[in-house]
């Protein structure tokens, strides 16, 4: 039985039981123990649900289907031409290839494989910023924020970067088969694309190079000159058909996702704040991609709230800035106060997101959020009638 059809008789099981008590964060450099249950131990303990889908996504069971004969029996190396082993890696290489590229309205020629996002935002800034002139300028935008959910307007910033002939490259790593992206439409010429977070492996993305008019880049590594010389080192072939698998699932899933995603959204956005005040949503409500919902709630602090919430894998910012404690630069950056920022938490709904999961996520939310306010002597004051931003704290 193809794992799909496992995960379809699994969701329509009833909703395992949560947590009752996790296990304490494991210290820097130590490896946590794995929750009981998951293995078949017969534990009752399960580990937290997962709503931090902006980090990473799970691999979709369609997609590992895809990958599973590259990883056992057809192993070749895919630039192998002399014999049979490396023409079907090969094949699967450039189907996948193919299947990025019609996500995305591009030439598979356009193409290029990658290790992820972070290694195509380089291939692209760094060789263009050594392009152009001292009088002309890169443009460089994230099509949907990972912290707020919000989306650029990339179409209109395409326009005024073809009109003054200007490159134009963007991180759409959160936003590829989530919202329709077409690169000659929105006059993209650099894209970066990372597949584990639309439901494929981790280890392999791609960047989108355009043709016509013609964008040159250097490479960031010397070797064997794969990938059209752009990105030299042997193709991961189960990888790279992981990929395209995960782009062809989410061009079949994209206008159904979006719609029960939105849903859920909804759902999640409304219970919290009809029951609690003072919760600030953190960005443009209109102009987002639904499934990122990041939430401020005042005189809360957000580290504190995430230690309660220990039986919901949820996060207070992006994953790639995870280590710092000073609050987010992207909610400084849109103007929010600081007390606001370090109270944020971000929630992410996906593809495999239950409506039970998010309702168990609200309750719990709800729950801590007013035992932790009613210690706070910051609520306190504020129930009183007294003004926080009248008053003159002193250091000792």
């Amino acid at each position: 039985m193809l794992l799909w059809r496992r995960l379809a008789a699994l969701r329509a099981a009833p909703a395992p039981r949560r947590l009752s008590a996790a296990a304490p964060r494991p210290a820097p450099g130590q490896v946590p123990a794995p929750a009981p249950g998951r293995s078949g131990d017969g534990g009752g303990a399960l580990r937290p649900l997962y709503m931090d889908v902006q980090a990473t996504t799970p691999l979709d069971p369609r997609v590992l289907d895809s990958m599973l004969p590259y990883l056992t029996a057809y192993y070749g190396n895919p630039h192998s031409r002399t014999h049979a082993y490396g023409w079907e890696s090969e094949a699967a290489m450039e189907k996948a290839r193919r299947q990025v590229a019609d996500l995305i309205g591009a030439d598979s020629r356009e193409i290029i494989f990658t290790s992820g996002a972070t290694e195509s935002n380089n291939m692209a800034i760094k060789e263009l910023e050594a392009a152009f002139q001292p009088d002309t300028t890169l443009v460089s935008v994230m099509t949907v924020n990972n912290e707020i959910g919000v989306k650029q307007p990339i179409h209109d910033i395409g326009e005024i970067c073809r009109a003054h002939k200007v490159f134009f490259h963007t991180d759409a790593a959160q936003a590829i088969g989530k919202i329709p992206m077409d690169v000659n439409d929105m006059k993209i010429d650099l894209m970066s694309i990372s597949a584990h977070k639309i439901y494929g492996p981790k280890g392999v993305g791609a960047i989108y190079v355009r043709r016509r008019p013609r964008v040159r880049l250097e490479p960031l590594q010397s070797g064997g000159g794969q990938e059209r010389g752009l990105r030299s080192g042997t193709v991961p072939t189960p990888l790279a058909v992981g990929l395209g698998a995960a782009c062809e699932v989410a061009q079949q899933e994209m206008e159904y996702d979006h719609k029960r995603i939105s849903q859920l959204a909804e759902r999640l956005v409304t219970k919290i704040m009809s029951e609690v005040p003072d919760v600030v949503m953190n960005g443009d409500r209109e102009h987002r991609y639904p499934g990122c919902i990041n939430l401020s709630f005042a005189y809360v602090e957000g580290e504190s709230l995430l230690m309660a919430l220990k039986d919901v894998a949820l996060s207070s910012g992006s994953a790639c800035t995870s280590a710092s404690l000073e609050p987010s630069y992207v909610l400084r950056a849109i103007g929010t106060d600081e007390d606001l920022a370090h109270s944020s938490i971000r929630f992410g709904i996906g593809r495999f997101t239950t409506e039970e999961e998010v309702d168990y996520t609200v309750q719990k939310c709800i729950q801590h959020v007013k035992r932790l306010r009613e210690m706070s002597p910051l609520w306190e004051m504020v129930q009183d009638g007294i003004d926080l931003k009248s008053i003159k704290w002193t250091q000792h």
